[in-house]
């Protein structure tokens, strides 16, 4: 089958031109998160002088009032601040948008280029994992108080895809015969979604984690500075357990599927690949997840905890079981 080498060559375009959007997303959205936590300063400076002008007032109604100035001119400033970090906020989440149709695109291009769909090999696989992350988030993070989050996302998709387009990299080309089967869109397409789905899932848990050793109110240090702008976390859990209810079975459907493929292709439903090994023990400790998740005395750390290790798992699976452990799912594409 002969490649269409001018649409692979855009495809490349707009995979470097989306890199480019995110990382200038990645840059405001940095500027956002910043800004929000000179708002919250601001805020609990107010909070604080309003308590004590009542604690005065309480004790000495005789007393003078407390510098009602100094108060009205922190609400000025925080009106100002807040202005300005939403224009960052919305900014951010205009380019995030442009970024994915320019990522959409570069995947739609690549399948066309070579006349196939785009999951060949872990460079288009690594190119529509990102491209699914991105559109969850983007659909999930709309909420003003979500924005702030973006900086834990961006981050990193973009090491996901400079690494893919620096060390992963090959031309667009047909893929070999085992792959030529309408399973494997089916497949790798369901996969592909849950994974996604599950990387929102582990950032969530992560900083859940990050907002448990940092309480609301209570932040100290460097670490406490950066979860100021954070939500509760309560959000935050409830966006790990809200997007791993999808994760788990659209995961594990798609490792149905593949036992679907995998006895047409070779004649067995499961032998124990490693992929498959891997994999299935991904959506094990997903599962174990939800179910710690609504055991008692599992509600907090133990189960982000066990989120984590299962996205630790499925980033093991990715690259090294694709890189380095030889067997039947090896279809990296490099030498």
């Amino acid at each position: 089958m002969n490649v269409d080498n001018t649409l692979a060559v855009f495809s490349d375009y707009a995979f470097f031109s989306a890199f480019i959007i995110y990382s200038l997303a990645l840059a405001l959205s940095v500027t956002f998160y910043i800004k929000r936590l000179a708002v919250i300063d601001l805020e609990r400076e107010k909070k604080r002088l309003t308590a004590a002008e009542l604690v005065t007032t309480g004790a000495d109604s005789a007393a003078p009032p407390a510098d009602t100035a100094e108060v009205a001119q922190l609400e000025k400033q925080i009106a100002e601040k807040e202005q300005s970090a939403e224009k960052f906020g919305g900014m951010t989440q205009s380019l995030v948008w442009l970024g994915i149709i320019v990522h959409i695109s570069s995947v739609v291009m690549r399948g066309l280029a070579a006349g196939r769909f785009p999951f060949g090999n872990l460079y288009e696989y690594i190119t529509e994992i990102t491209m699914f992350t991105m559109i969850v988030a983007a659909l999930y993070l709309q909420r003003k108080d979500l924005k702030v989050l973006w900086p834990w996302v961006l981050a990193p998709i973009l090491a996901l895809l400079f690494f893919g387009g620096t060390k992963l990299y090959v031309d667009s080309a047909p893929v070999v015969p085992a792959l030529q089967s309408y399973w494997r869109a089916i497949h790798v397409g369901t996969v592909s979604i849950g994974a996604s789905v599950g990387m929102v899932s582990g950032v969530a848990s992560l900083l859940y984690l990050l907002r448990m050793w940092q309480p609301v109110g209570e932040e100290t240090g460097f670490f406490g500075a950066m979860a100021k702008p954070l939500p509760s976390a309560k959000t935050l859990d409830a966006i790990a357990y809200r997007t791993v209810i999808i994760t788990v079975p659209l995961f594990g459907l798609g490792i149905v599927l593949g036992a679907i493929w995998a006895e047409a292709a070779w004649g067995r439903f499961w032998g124990w690949d490693p992929k498959e090994t891997v994999s299935f023990i991904t959506w094990i400790l997903y599962a174990a997840y939800l179910h710690a998740r609504a055991t008692a005395g599992w509600r907090d750390s133990k189960a982000a905890i066990i989120n984590i290790v299962a996205l630790a798992t499925m980033i093991f699976n990715l690259f090294f079981i694709n890189l380095v452990v030889s067997g039947l799912h090896s279809y990296a594409g490099l030498n």
